[in-house]
């Protein structure tokens, strides 16, 4: 820098020391005058003088063929330079002064975003080719296989495989591979979560894991690793709708080292890789879902026309097998006695299974499980199944089973069943079946309501039918033969029968039905005993049930197993409140008559006991005429007989005595006052025994006084104390009469046979009611049926009068009547 003046070069030196920036000074031949403290760090001088005087292109420059520059440090080494020159004017000519940068970092950080870059445009176009297959419509495992290459090709490593967690939580399954080299981990097979695995450690963290080294890892996945030479192993989740759906893993071999960053950049695939499984899985759900929707329709459609039970079950199986891809479906109905029966079932199955064959439950199979819960249920392992149903499937070779319950109108009715003898079956099983069993629900129940309604149409009119011969009172040995047929036929019994409880214990046939036409020949009286229904109906007076008769004992069910009856239903008919007789159907049919049996039964003895209450009310009601007409008759009879020969005698002789007073008279006899005092004598005779037989019919006290007057006169002339409680007004004179006849029967009885100490009558009027009590404490043991009680009894039928007679013999009688005060 000789061209400078000394204070000036001291200043730009002074400048460019203390810059930053490396600069160097050449002169016009290119040699070094000047290098700041940054340019020899930069080049790794230590001292300016090692610089100074040699040439920039000899020491420093180096031109790459690319075009880059590149300077030289002390040690030899290179690094790519940025630098601007600056020409300086110096005495010897134009010198330049140099400022440059080392931009290696810049360099390879462009170089990283190039690669990056790269990485991402392959990742970019492996992700189109992936969105163009799965717009095309290919199919899910042509889509994972061409996940698996293109994720291999982007990352650089041998072996890329795309695995689906299995519901069971203990495997994975294989839905995608690529490898350069032959390998186990091919599309479909199923693996054991059973070591430290890749598969293993992201479903347990769901964070991308990996493996350094297989050589001591144990499981069966690692075990087929080594032996496929895989050295190391990285994987990283695929979440799906919040979920760790799977794991997508990258494998390296030969003991070639994984790259840092292999979890990171396997992650940014299996993100984008979830959207397309998410796409993939949601095009095959709407296709699936119109798969069902469609194999709804169908069933729907012979729901709605009305199929067969039979018909329905079947086309439901198949739809099933259809829709879930299986071959081994079925549906069994619950029965009452702890078994269940199968309704339907697929072809392959029913030599093993055939329709309605009939399986104890219990045990740990799908059916009990179903059954006892009311919810749906999976197996799937049956290595500890039991129940003979349990072992059946299990002798079958089947691995999973899903059950889902028939609920029909709140009560579960029966189960609907898939399985498989191959893999595990998927998690949304028990979903997709509860829409086939939700709609052969709706089917059971609207054949349920038909067969309900066409039954209690049929039911109905044979009701009517029996009513009508109630109305028209036949005979009852008519109205029974009736009764058994309408109810033998409508209930599908094979024989049905009336019998009639006797006062002596035993029973009488009174009426018999035989669907076979004639009916076996009855015994015609038995006696009941233990186990017999007509013993359990006496006791319980309950309808009662026997579905099995092989240990019952006694003559009458050696009889009923003779004949090939299985089971029986008997209901009891009860006529105003006493045990009159029952009703019964049997069956020959191994199965027991239906559960409804013993209401329906109801409804025909009710009939059967309005009929037998309306004739035993006929026959009371002419035997009550008959004995009023006669006690009429009776009661006429004893006025005439004591009219005869009482007043009328007197009254005769007192014509007689007046007779021969006036002839005494007229011849002028004497005696005329003694014979008119005789005649006087009979009058008054005649008109008091006339007056007392007045008493008897109707006394004045009752007509004059009411009944509490007509009470006190019965009273006075009782021979014990009578105590008095009447608190009643004038009443009808037809029921002061009854009310007065009934105290003084009772007071009479009292008389004559209580031998009793004293009497109460009570009387009130409430709720429109006249109510009569007259008791006494005597010896008791009236007799209701004494043709004085009977009189009373029939006398009060015709106001709506009831009597009651309490006796017992230990002592007290209680004579109680009740007439409507309205009457």
């Amino acid at each position: 820098m000789d061209g400078l003046s000394v204070s000036a070069e001291d200043f730009l030196r002074a400048v460019l020391e203390a810059a930053a920036q490396p600069i160097l000074a050449v002169d016009p031949d290119g040699v070094i005058r000047f290098a700041n403290p940054a340019a020899m760090a930069a080049l790794g001088y230590d001292d300016a003088s090692e610089l100074s005087g040699r040439h920039s292109h000899e020491t420093i420059h180096h031109q790459h063929s690319d075009g880059t520059s590149w300077f030289l440090r002390r040690d030899g080494t290179r690094f790519p330079v940025s630098y601007v020159s600056a020409p300086i004017e110096m005495p010897e000519g134009r010198g330049a002064v140099v400022a440059f940068t080392d931009i290696e970092d810049r360099l390879r950080a462009e170089q990283v975003l190039r690669e990056h870059d790269a990485v991402l445009a392959a990742r970019e176009a492996s992700l189109r080719r992936i969105a163009t297959l799965v717009a095309g419509g290919a199919a899910s495992a042509e889509v994972f296989a061409a996940i698996a290459r293109e994720v291999g090709h982007v990352i650089g490593l041998p072996l890329i495989a795309v695995w689906r967690y299995e519901p069971d939580g203990r495997t994975a399954t294989v839905i995608g591979a690529w490898g350069e080299h032959p390998h186990p981990f091919q599309a479909g097979t199923r693996w054991p979560l059973d070591g430290p695995t890749i598969c293993a450690q992201v479903l347990e963290t769901g964070r991308p894991a990996r493996i350094d080294d297989f050589a001591t890892v144990p499981g069966t996945i690692a075990d087929a690793a080594r032996k496929t030479r895989i050295y190391a192993c990285a994987g990283a989740p695929i979440i799906v709708d919040g979920e760790v759906w799977g794991v997508m893993s990258a494998d390296s071999t030969d003991r070639v080292p994984l790259a840092d960053d292999v979890e990171s950049r396997l992650a940014e695939f299996t993100e984008l890789v979830a959207t397309v499984i998410a796409n993939v899985e949601s095009r095959a759900g709407l296709a699936r879902l119109a798969d069902e929707q469609a194999a709804l329709r169908r069933v729907a459609t012979l729901v709605a026309r009305g199929a067969p039970p039979e018909e329905l079950f079947a086309a439901v199986v198949e739809e099933i097998e259809r829709v879930l891809g299986l071959e081994n479906a079925g549906m069994c109905r619950y029965e009452s006695d702890g078994t269940m029966t199968i309704v339907a079932i697929s072809s392959g199955l029913a030599e093993s299974f055939p329709v309605g064959g009939r399986w104890p439950l219990g045990g740990k199979n799908v059916t009990a499980f179903v059954l006892e819960t009311g919810r749906s249920a999976r197996i799937d392992s049956y290595d500890d199944a039991s129940g003979p149903i349990g072992v059946a499937m299990r002798e079958r070779d089947f691995t999973s089973s899903v059950g889902a319950p028939i609920v029909v109108q709140g009560r579960l009715w029966g189960v609907m069943i898939v399985s498989s003898t191959e893999q595990l079956l998927p998690a949304d099983t028990e979903l997709r079946l509860a829409s086939f069993t939700e709609m052969v629900a709706t089917a059971i129940s609207n054949s349920d309501a038909r067969m309900e309604a066409s039954r209690l149409a049929e039911e109905q009119a044979a009701l009517r039918r029996v009513a009508t011969l109630v109305a028209r009172g036949v005979p009852q040995a008519e109205l029974f033969g009736a009764v058994t047929q309408e109810v033998g036929r409508l209930l599908g019994a094979d024989l049905a029968g009336m019998i009639r409880y006797e006062p002596d214990t035993t029973v009488t046939p009174v009426a018999a039905w035989a669907a076979a036409g004639e009916h076996p020949e009855l015994p015609s009286r038995w006696t009941t005993e233990d186990g017999d229904p007509a013993m359990l109906i006496e006791s319980t007076r309950r309808a009662a049930r026997v579905t099995d008769w092989t240990d019952v004992p006694g003559p009458i069910a050696a009889f009923i197993r003779d004949i090939g009856i299985s089971s029986s239903v008997g209901s009891p008919i009860i006529v105003e409140g006493r045990l009159w007789g029952a009703l019964a159907v049997h069956t020959q049919q191994p199965e027991p008559l239906p559960d409804d049996t013993e209401s329906r039964l109801e409804n025909f003895c009710d009939l059967v006991a309005t009929a037998i209450s309306n004739t035993e009310a006929r026959t009371e009601v002419a035997a009550s005429r008959a004995r009023i007409v006669a006690a009429t008759d009776e009661e006429r009879r004893r006025v005439v007989r004591d009219l005869h020969d009482g007043a009328q005698q007197r009254l005769v002789h007192t014509i007689l005595t007046l007779k021969l007073t006036q002839t005494v008279a007229q011849s002028g006899q004497a005696g005329v006052p003694t014979l008119l005092s005789e005649a006087l004598d009979h009058v008054e005779r005649a008109n008091a025994e006339l007056r007392d037989l007045a008493h008897g019919i109707l006394p004045s006290a009752l007509t004059q006084g009411g009944l509490r007057a007509g009470v006190d006169a019965l009273a006075s002339r009782m021979p014990v104390p009578v105590k008095i409680d009447v608190s009643v007004g004038r009443l009808p004179a037809a029921i002061e009469a009854t009310a007065y006849f009934v105290v003084a029967e009772a007071l009479t009885n009292v008389a004559k046979h209580a031998k009793a100490t004293g009497a109460t009558v009570r009387a009130n009027v409430a709720h429109g009611t006249l109510s009569l009590q007259v008791r006494d404490d005597g010896i008791g043991g009236a007799r209701p049926d004494g043709s004085g009680l009977v009189g009373l009894a029939d006398r009060l039928s015709t106001l709506d009068g009831r009597l009651r007679v309490d006796s017992p013999a230990e002592g007290g009688t209680l004579v109680a009547a009740e007439i409507p005060s309205a009457a």
